[in-house]
């Protein structure tokens, strides 16, 4: 599903100077997730960031793929790319190589990012494109109605696993700071919607492949999974920097901070190591890694000389 928002040109329709837009214009058709689902605490973070940071809808896209989380693009009126399963990614960088003017976001959940799409999420993240990516992690694959998902808490019982998962969950996090060239990793949780907007102004403005996990309750199969950091504060440590990312008045709730140098490589490893308690803040930025789209960019080109170039391949073909 490709989507086109009502005056969109991605022939490049230039912004006018005294244009502005509110959380309403980003609006898209009505949610039809779940009462109580998570994916609508993110759908009002990303609307009010948009607001913010004025964003011309024209020039904003939302590439998804399969699964409840997939169908965000619906719901923006901006441009939008609702693709195949596991397949956000690849499509996304396709956007922002031809298009490095407009402004991607990629959202995946769980099963659509680190199962089928795990090989795109390595290679993205080595990648380096400068899009923003949110994985809405709810543990489970819901759309298909519980199944085992690759971060499943062991133990979880699911339509595959009735006895519960064999294994432990894959960490997104620990995972994406050891790929080669990541460049920013960070984690928030979806009963803390500053925290969320937060963190997500600060992957927006992030030269590189920003990677977000949203922890988040699926209110159908995993409605308990976060239910201990969301009823005791004592559960939760907030990463904490002035490189970070800070909202103050969760930090009078949250009393456990880690001071954490979102440079420090081997550091962020260690915290992104599941102890029992919920860290949420920026682990890991590297403002200096070289982006995708220019090391990658290639000269543009008139009809004529496609015309040319296409003609002189067919010539190679010809008997």
């Amino acid at each position: 599903m490709i989507q086109f928002s009502g005056g969109c040109s991605l022939l490049g329709a230039g912004t006018d100077d005294d244009r502005s837009w509110s959380m309403q214009d980003y609006e898209g058709a009505i949610p039809r997730w779940c009462p109580g689902c998570g994916d609508l605490a993110v759908l009002t973070a990303v609307q009010r960031l948009l607001e913010d940071e004025q964003l011309p809808p024209e020039d904003t896209v939302f590439v998804s793929g399969i699964g409840c989380s997939s169908r965000f693009p619906h719901y923006m009126k901006t441009y939008g790319f609702h693709g195949l399963h596991g397949r956000a990614l690849p499509v996304a960088t396709g956007v922002k190589l031809r298009r490095p003017d407009l402004h991607v976001f990629a959202v995946m959940g769980d099963g659509d990012c680190c199962s089928i799409g795990a090989g795109h999420w390595i290679h993205t993240t080595r990648y380096n494109p400068n899009i923003v990516a949110i994985m809405l992690d709810n543990g489970v694959y819901g759309l298909t109605k519980n199944q085992t998902s690759p971060t499943s808490p062991k133990g979880l019982k699911s339509n595959t696993a009735p006895r519960g998962a064999l294994l432990a969950g894959l960490n997104p996090i620990s995972t994406t700071i050891s790929v080669t060239n990541a460049s920013f990793v960070a984690q928030t949780g979806d009963w803390l919607p500053d925290h969320i907007y937060a963190t997500l102004k600060k992957a927006f403005h992030h030269k590189g492949f920003s990677f977000v996990r949203i922890l988040q309750r699926c209110p159908a199969y995993t409605d308990q999974l976060y239910a201990d950091a969301m009823r005791d504060p004592n559960r939760v440590e907030l990463l904490l920097h002035p490189n970070g990312i800070s909202v103050p008045d969760l930090e009078q709730i949250y009393k456990n901070h880690t001071y954490h140098d979102p440079a420090d490589r081997v550091n962020a490893h260690r915290l992104a190591e599941e102890d029992g308690r919920f860290r949420l803040g920026l682990f890991y930025q590297n403002e200096n890694m070289p982006v995708y789209e220019e090391v990658r960019a290639v000269p543009p080109k008139t009809a004529e000389e496609k015309l040319e170039i296409l003609n002189r391949e067919l010539d190679r073909h010809a008997v």
